[in-house]
């Protein structure tokens, strides 16, 4: 396919990388095989390992939104408040003080 001019080449722009999750997938199926954790001490991957051994699931949700990112959150609002607030109008005022 040729370039087009005005085109990205990759629309979908660059993967996002997500270290931590991708040490915990691997490690998990490791762990489910019966494999021993052949990472260096200290390795993200070893740190994974300990912490799905422990089964300290709020350390790991911690660790991943720290090092992978949050999951991203929708703005929503209820039933008497929108979400958001759209500004419409601004308005400068003037006010002299002291005495005149």
């Amino acid at each position: 396919m040729p370039f087009e001019p005005g085109q990205s080449g990759n629309p979908g722009g660059r993967a996002k990388a997500k270290p931590f999750k991708e040490a915990l997938m691997i490690e998990a199926k490791a762990a489910e095989n019966g494999d021993a954790c052949c990472a260096r001490p200290g390795s993200l991957r070893w740190n994974a390992r300990q912490l799905l051994e422990k089964g300290d699931v709020q350390a790991i949700k911690e660790i991943a939104d720290r090092l992978d990112g949050k999951v991203p959150q929708a703005v929503v609002g209820d039933d008497e408040h929108d979400a958001i607030n759209v500004v419409t109008r601004i308005e400068r005022v003037i006010v002299h003080g002291g005495k005149e």
